[in-house]
């Protein structure tokens, strides 16, 4: 399937998986969350929001975390103590997205430059 050119008849805009997937990254967050959860395997809420930065809220990051979890990307266990455990951690389908996220990740740093210049070029 890899390779394989999907003809525009065969496009189901509606149902795009691609579309599908992106809309869920186009948020500030998620791929950060996903990259960091890629590197550490498993963390903590807390460890999550201090490699994240000060910038996310914590219900941000809760809804980020609970955002991942629905799509399959993360795991999310709860330990029964006092006070509770909870940990996170990315699941086979969050691995096998890493590497396309990281290329991405990738492209993006090397071709901001041009980017930002073209927009700059825009606004005049």
């Amino acid at each position: 399937m890899m390779g394989e050119k999907i003809k525009k008849s065969e496009w189901d805009i509606t149902n795009c998986p691609v579309r599908t997937v992106l809309d869920r990254f186009g948020d500030k967050w998620s791929i950060l969350v996903l990259l960091i959860l890629g590197e550490k395997q498993k963390l903590r809420f807390n460890e999550i929001n201090k490699e994240v930065g000060s910038d996310i809220s914590q219900k941000m990051l809760t809804v980020t975390l609970r955002k991942l979890e629905a799509d399959g990307f993360i795991l999310r266990t709860i330990y029964p103590e006092i006070p509770p455990k909870v940990e996170y951690e990315i699941t086979d389908l969050g691995k096998s997205l890493v590497p396309h996220v990281d290329n991405l990740t990738k492209w993006a740093v090397s071709n901001m430059p041009a980017i930002k210049r073209s927009r700059e070029r825009f606004k005049k």
